[in-house]
């Protein structure tokens, strides 16, 4: 608060409104600029208070950063305060990249526009290998350390071995399940509760009661399984979990039951709430999430076209799941892009306005943090296996060119991915105007 007096709506418009407009480079871009915000400039919150903001979210289902941005409106002014800044934060980046598709997706482009397409097109399976290989390091370690209580290396190693098979099983599911890849990252989840727990429950003495670390036995948390099993630890892939996995579950059954049922704007609905609700790492994960039934299932756009898409929200500001409104104008034009906006951010609104106070308790619970661990790697091996079908789409031997000069400068020299991209559409004009195939 500026000299004790509430923050007024309107510099929370104006200045989350600024982060939208120039928060190039995704969540860590987003997360440095409010930090600069409200911890150094304005000094709003103490940097603690936005460090736990952090790793709040990242236990959430959905994109963290807008996340953020909506949690650290709400501390300042509530729920006015959270959809000022929330929606302010998203409609930069939501007009511009309507803009783009109906030039990028029209139904007779100019040439040079194909051309830059194809070209930021060849480069997008890179950024996926580049978005999962960042993620091995703390994904991989988190699955090494072991339950409280159970034998040091050989847990360890253990961890480590199912660390690979949840990887393995996003990675092959992201290839052949296409939408059914959100159940496979929930039984990586669960299964690895049920594996910590048990872990848990062995170590302790004979005649112990076996309920999960930090748990008092009366609906609470002690200090060891509190503040401390949380505090600035974010999840390695990135996202999260809502509060109860397995209501997770019970919820995602029946409603993925019903997906070939679905058609027109339900379907369209469908995918975005997927992207929102469902999409344990947010980000690059949106892409398998949503290729097969965007491509494959409901014919709403081309490879090529969908290729276009995830480029347009990665060189776009703001969260890079601004890629679902590209779909949503694919399937129904302007007010489809609008739909699939509001449907995927909307969860992000729903869990900081009805979920704020519980945060706490939320990231102390160990069921949590080992669902995390578990869904963490299932979500690094579905962002690689996307890199295969996205690469398969690719159609000129020149484009593979681009993909290979892609691979050097992102996962191997891990330089910037909207560089990249730009600098692929260049080339990919220059191979229109050359009279190389680019449709």
């Amino acid at each position: 608060m500026d000299n004790g007096e509430p923050v007024r709506l309107r510099t929370i418009a104006l200045e989350w409104g600024r982060i939208g407009l120039v928060g190039f480079g995704g969540p860590p871009a987003h997360i440095l600029l409010l930090r600069r915000l409200c911890v150094e400039r304005r000094r709003w919150l103490g940097a603690e208070e936005f460090e736990d903001g952090i790793a709040t979210t990242n236990l959430l289902p959905g994109p963290a950063s807008t996340q953020l941005a909506i949690l650290t409106a709400w501390r300042l002014r509530g729920a006015a305060g959270a959809l000022v800044g929330g929606v302010c934060f998203i409609a930069p980046g939501l007009v511009l990249i309507l803009a783009l598709s109906a030039l990028f997706l029209a139904g007779r482009p100019p040439l040079w526009v194909l051309g830059a397409a194809a070209g930021a097109g060849a480069a997008v399976p890179a950024v996926a290998v580049q978005a999962a290989t960042a993620l091995v390091p703390g994904s991989l370690g988190r699955a090494g350390t072991p339950a409280a209580g159970a034998a040091g290396a050989g847990a360890a190693r253990r961890g480590r071995a199912r660390w690979a098979g949840y990887a393995l099983a996003g990675a092959v599911a992201a290839v052949v399940t296409g939408p059914w890849l959100v159940l496979v990252l929930l039984a990586a989840g669960l299964a690895e509760v049920a594996v910590r727990s048990r872990a848990r429950a062995a170590a302790l003495p004979q005649g112990g009661r076996g309920e999960p670390d930090g748990w008092d036995g009366q609906g609470g948390h002690d200090e060891q399984g509190g503040r401390d099993g949380g505090r600035g630890r974010s999840g390695p892939d990135g996202g999260g979990i809502g509060p109860q996995p397995g209501a997770g579950r019970r919820a995602a059954l029946p409603l993925a039951a019903a997906v070939p049922a679905l058609g027109g704007l339900g379907a369209l609905s469908w995918v975005a709430f997927k992207v929102g609700a469902l999409s344990y790492g947010g980000g690059f994960v949106i892409i398998p999430l949503m290729q097969n039934d965007a491509v494959h299932r409901y014919h709403w756009m081309t490879d090529g076209q969908f290729l276009n898409a995830v480029a347009l929200g990665q060189v776009t500001p703001g969260p890079v799941v601004h890629t679902v409104a590209a779909v949503g104008f694919a399937a129904a034009g302007v007010g489809g892009g609008l739909l699939a906006a509001a449907v995927a951010f909307g969860p992000s609104f729903l869990f900081v306005l009805f979920g704020a106070r519980h945060f706490d308790r939320l990231r102390a619970d160990r069921r949590v943090q080992d669902f995390l661990t578990g869904a963490g790697p299932a979500v690094v091996g579905a962002i690689a296996g996307s890199a295969l079908p996205l690469a398969a789409s690719l159609r000129y031997g020149w484009q593979w060119g681009v993909l290979a000069a892609a691979l050097l400068w992102l996962p191997v020299a891990r330089r910037g991915a909207v560089t990249a991209l730009v600098t692929a559409g260049g080339l990919g004009v220059l191979a229109a105007l050359a009279g190389l195939p680019v449709t």
